[in-house]
């Protein structure tokens, strides 16, 4: 077995990405801050000579709050933590994607994670890995890995990744599977289960989207507008770019990144919390590119004509139709998500016929990798896996 070798590491660190974006957001919350403080005061045009101090004050704030941001963002850069997992076995490949066996007695789960992200948030660090923790307590995790688009996989729809790799995946663990899919992956996996109802014997929806203008349809409308504007960047090299992700999701919550930054910066950097942060850092930086033809549908079709929650997504000519999934599927619907709102995952579990739904006080990310990860979700899974046998 060999170490992982993309994960940043000191000196090499990119994020937060893009940085650029991240200061300028920063820079302009802070100006619009002082510039409001100053409109909402009835008496603001004559503030120099009744308070020149409270003038003083609100741009000694501003100051302060990027002074912060920028110490938490040097922290982080030059933090010593780097990422040493070992590589499980590789039991299936195919082109870039590979399947692996962490090992365990148990009924075998197949965790699907997201395009757009590495799948090693599941086994993100010691102490911090899901897919060690389960594999020890009784559950034989399996994890897909879809890899970096080749020239083959640039090319793929949702479709090809569904009914073609996830499913050749699936095939290859014997006998029955338990279906887990995280955020985008959620999708995945819960057409891949429409599609194979003999192999699949129960499912996992982990903070999965379904109804993608119920929190906010502006957010999304505004996702899918930028398509257009995309497209000459997919043009070059049949992706969508990590930066130009990061960048439409920073959408949904402009200023998360500066404040948690900003937080960072006044943790004590040797503390366990820091350390979690650290290497959650390092996983959303080290991004994965998105097939053209896959971000044209998940914009285009789930963000901006809500194609999931209307009943219009298909897969190989199949409508994905939760209400027939008459298997028994774990719900995790975190109640601090941003990313992907309880009101857009609510709708998915309650279509479903036997749906077991717990709602953790946890974030997007948080509920999967964070501090509290084993209490908020890694337990429950697993007592409700356990509940199935």
């Amino acid at each position: 077995m060999t170490l992982r070798p993309e994960a940043p590491a000191p000196l090499s660190r990119r994020g937060p990405r893009p940085l650029l974006l991240h200061l300028s957001l920063a820079w302009a919350r802070s100006s619009a801050s002082t510039l409001g403080s100053l409109s909402w005061s009835k008496n603001w045009p004559n503030l120099w000579q009744e308070d020149p101090g409270k003038l003083q004050a609100a741009f000694e704030h501003a100051v302060k709050a990027d002074r912060a941001l920028i110490s938490g963002i040097a922290a982080y850069r030059a933090d010593p933590y780097t990422r040493q997992m070992l590589e499980p076995p590789a039991i299936w490949e195919e082109g870039e994607t590979r399947l692996s066996d962490y090992g365990g007695t148990g009924p075998a789960v197949l965790f699907v994670p997201s395009l757009i992200n590495r799948a090693y948030i599941l086994d993100l660090m010691e102490n911090g890995s899901m897919l060690r923790w389960l594999a020890g307590r009784g559950m034989h995790p399996y994890l897909l890995d879809w890899g970096w688009p080749g020239e083959a996989e640039r090319h793929f729809s949702l479709t090809d990744y569904i009914a073609g790799r996830l499913e050749r995946a699936i095939a290859a663990i014997p006998g029955p599977v338990i279906l887990a899919g995280y955020c985008m992956g959620g999708l995945l996996a819960l057409a891949a289960a429409l599609r194979q109802p003999g192999k699949i014997s129960a499912m996992a929806l982990l903070a999965t989207p379904w109804d993608f203008h119920a929190a906010d349809p502006s957010i999304a409308q505004r996702m899918a507008d930028a398509l257009p504007a995309m497209e000459a960047i997919m043009r070059i090299g049949a992706t969508l770019p990590i930066d130009a992700l990061n960048t439409l999701f920073t959408m949904v919550d402009p200023y998360g990144v500066g404040d948690k930054y900003r937080d960072f910066a006044g943790q004590d950097k040797t503390s366990p919390r820091a350390r979690k942060f650290v290497a959650m850092e390092d996983w959303l930086a080290d991004g994965v590119p998105l097939a053209a033809p896959v971000a044209r549908e998940a914009l285009g079709g789930w963000y901006g004509a809500n194609s999931t929650a209307r009943g219009n997504w298909r897969v190989a000519g199949l409508a994905v139709d939760p209400s027939r999934l008459t298997i028994p599927v774990f719900c995790a619907i975190p109640g601090k998500d941003r990313l992907v709102p309880a009101q857009s995952a609510q709708p998915l579990a309650a279509l479903l016929p036997q749906a077991t739904i717990i709602e953790p006080r946890t974030g997007h990310v948080g509920m999967i990798a964070g501090t509290h990860a084993q209490s908020a979700l890694w337990q429950p899974f697993a007592d409700w896996l356990h509940g199935l046998c």
